[in-house]
C-alpha cells in the first residue's frame, strides 16, 4: 500500500512546519511502514540550525518516525489520529543513537516495526537511513488518547 501527501495529510493532524512525512512507500497496516521525508533547505529550522553549517535536527528525525508510525497503527480503525475525537502522543524514546547528520537535499528514508500497538500504548522499532547509510535508530513509544468535547 502506497499513500500520497493528500492521504497522508487526511490521516495525521500536522500540517506546515511539523508534518515530516512526504509519501509512503510500502505500509503493512498494523505491522510496518516505509515513508519519505524530502530534507529541503527551504525548511524552517535549517534558518537557525545552523545558519552556516545546516543540520536536520535529530529530534526531528525522531518526529518523523513518530509520525509514519502513526500512519500505519491505525489504518484499520475508523478513528485515526487526524480526527478530533483522538491524540496520539510521542511519549517515550530509548536508545537513541545519531550516526550521521541529515542535510539538504538528502532523501530520508523512514522504516518503523510495531512491536505492540494496543488501545492505549503503541510500542516501535525504527531507524531512518540516507542512500542505504543509517543515520538515526530508536525505540519509541506513543499514547493514544480519546479526548473528550
Amino acid at each position: 500500500m502506497e499513500l500520497d501527501i493528500k492521504q497522508i495529510m487526511e490521516r495525521l493532524p500536522h500540517r506546515f512546519p511539523m508534518l515530516l512525512v512526504d509519501r509512503v512507500i510500502e505500509m503493512v497496516p498494523g505491522k510496518s511502514i516505509v515513508a519519505i521525508k524530502n530534507v529541503s533547505m527551504n525548511e524552517p529550522f535549517f534558518t537557525g540550525h545552523f545558519p552556516h553549517h545546516p543540520v536536520m535536527p535529530g529530534v526531528l528525525i525522531i518526529e518523523a518516525l513518530a509520525q509514519a508510525a502513526a500512519l500505519f497503527s491505525f489504518e484499520d480503525n475508523d478513528v485515526k489520529p487526524a480526527d478530533k475525537k483522538m491524540a496520539y502522543y510521542l511519549v517515550g524514546i530509548d536508545e537513541a543513537r545519531f550516526r550521521r547528520p541529515v542535510v539538504p537535499g538528502d532523501q530520508l528514508r523512514l522504516e518503523v516495526t510495531a512491536d505492540r500497538i494496543s488501545r492505549s500504548i503503541c510500542k516501535y522499532h525504527a531507524k531512518a537511513t540516507v542512500e542505504g547509510h543509517l543515520v538515526a535508530s530508536a525505540k519509541i513509544m506513543c499514547a493514544i488518547r480519546v479526548l473528550e468535547d
